[in-house]
């Protein structure tokens, strides 16, 4: 039997889908650009009954929209929601802890389309300015 409290946690409620390696990889590869099947089978070497349970998932759970693009023969793009595009935090941080703990440096960097610069991602608290990670966090069940 789970926890009542357990229900309730936002981490909970989100590591059945976005604890996925393979769902994590998908929404990489829309925010690189991809959206078609043969894009992400190709990009990621995935099985293709694999990759159509993953998008099926993602799209259930808001993350990627289906969208047409020819009717003959049937084929579908998958776009990513705003719920899809808030994710993009999360893969940077995770990306980062990868790089540091894991992998050391990738083997890509990430450039800011306009300036060119490299992208650190810094995960600051809103209300204080402070970087996460520097201070001691308690966690109030409500």
């Amino acid at each position: 039997m789970v926890n009542e409290n357990l229900n309730l946690c936002p981490i909970f409620r989100s590591v059945p889908f976005l604890g996925d390696a393979w769902n994590l990889l998908i929404l990489r590869e829309a925010f690189s650009g991809v959206t078609r099947f043969d894009g992400f089978r190709k990009n990621l070497g995935i099985a293709p009954t694999m990759l159509t349970k993953r998008l099926n998932q993602l799209t259930e759970e808001g993350l990627l929209q289906k969208h047409r693009y020819s009717e003959h023969p049937p084929r579908d793009e998958y776009l990513l929601t705003p719920a899809g595009r808030d994710t993009l935090p999360l893969l940077l941080m995770l990306r980062e802890w990868g790089k540091k703990h894991r992998c050391g440096q990738a083997g890509d960097r990430l450039l800011d389309a306009q300036t060119g610069q490299e992208i650190r991602p810094l995960l600051i608290d809103a209300v204080s300015g402070a970087p996460i990670g520097e201070r001691e966090i308690v966690r109030e069940v409500l």
